[in-house]
């Protein structure tokens, strides 16, 4: 008896995928259009909304603005997590990629291709993690 072996799938391109990622975040988060539409939303957690007067506003700011990937904090070198500091506190923001028709509730089967792709960028304390 033989068995098939399991088919081989295309890894997604990384290089693509950050490019995505940054130009959907630097959008979302400082208004700086990318050259294509890249679909996705931007979400805060309620701690981040508690956390008081503008600070919000400076999260959201800093995270459009990292840009500090490295391969211990992006292995895959996606730029789909990161880590600012706000008023001392730690911020994580972290993009999720989901297939655009699925209603959230599948993963993208091509996170390469930004038709196909919904990104969620969500913003947060890291306490929130």
């Amino acid at each position: 008896m033989s068995h098939a072996e399991p088919a081989e799938y295309p890894r997604p391109n990384a290089t693509v995928i950050a490019a995505h990622n940054d130009a959907f975040r630097r959008f979302a988060c400082l208004g700086i259009a990318p050259d294509q539409a890249i679909q996705g939303r931007l979400v805060v957690t309620q701690s981040l909304i508690e956390a008081g007067d503008g600070f919000v506003m400076e999260a959201v700011q800093a995270t459009g603005a990292f840009d500090t990937f490295e391969p211990d904090n992006d292995p895959e070198g996606w730029h789909d997590f990161g880590a600012v500091t706000i008023r001392g506190e730690t911020v994580f923001w972290k993009v999720d990629l989901y297939e655009a028709d699925s209603d959230f509730r599948y993963g993208a089967e091509a996170p390469d291709n930004p038709e196909t792709t919904m990104r969620v960028l969500t913003v947060m304390m890291a306490h929130d993690w």
